[in-house]
């Protein structure tokens, strides 16, 4: 497995990942029928600069940057370190991402357990995430990973 590492964003990164992060958001957000279209990207930004009022150097949050052994950018994460429902100990993974053109290489599991060992570094004594059915392919390395489901939100189109 390639060996990765996690580092801050820089302001620029940050602000260029937050566009990236605000459509991909809204879009899923549409297709899973919890949002109508018109809005959808305003409405992310507005919930994403609620939760980063001050972008990566906000308190409690860790707005990462994956790095692999070359020194390359090779995707994100972003993790608060204080459950959003108040779980004791337990952090909240947001978002989590190879960038397109590295996908495909093994990377997403490096990613996922480097956030891992910067989140436990940061006192976390567990990591949870949503994700949406829809995705099998996250669904599938969470569960290899060992993430277990602890809640599950069902639908039925009539």
């Amino acid at each position: 497995m390639p060996v990765l590492t996690v580092r801050i964003m820089t302001d620029v990164e940050c602000d260029a990942w937050l566009d990236e992060l605000a459509r991909e958001y809204a879009e899923e957000q549409v297709l899973a029928g919890r949002w109508a279209s018109e809005g959808a990207v305003e409405r992310a930004k507005e919930e994403n600069a609620e939760l980063l009022p001050d972008g990566p150097a906000t308190d409690r949050m860790l707005v990462l940057r994956g790095i692999d052994e070359s020194g390359a950018p090779i995707g994100r994460a972003w993790v608060a370190l204080d459950h959003p429902r108040g779980a004791p100990g337990v952090a909240f993974l947001y978002d989590i991402e190879v960038i397109a053109g590295r996908r495909g290489e093994g990377l997403g599991r490096a990613l996922l357990q480097a956030v891992e060992a910067e989140t436990r570094r940061h006192g976390a004594d567990a990591l949870e995430l949503n994700v949406f059915g829809g995705n099998r392919t996250a669904i599938a390395l969470y569960g290899s990973a060992g993430y277990e489901v602890v809640t599950q939100q069902m639908r039925k189109s009539l």
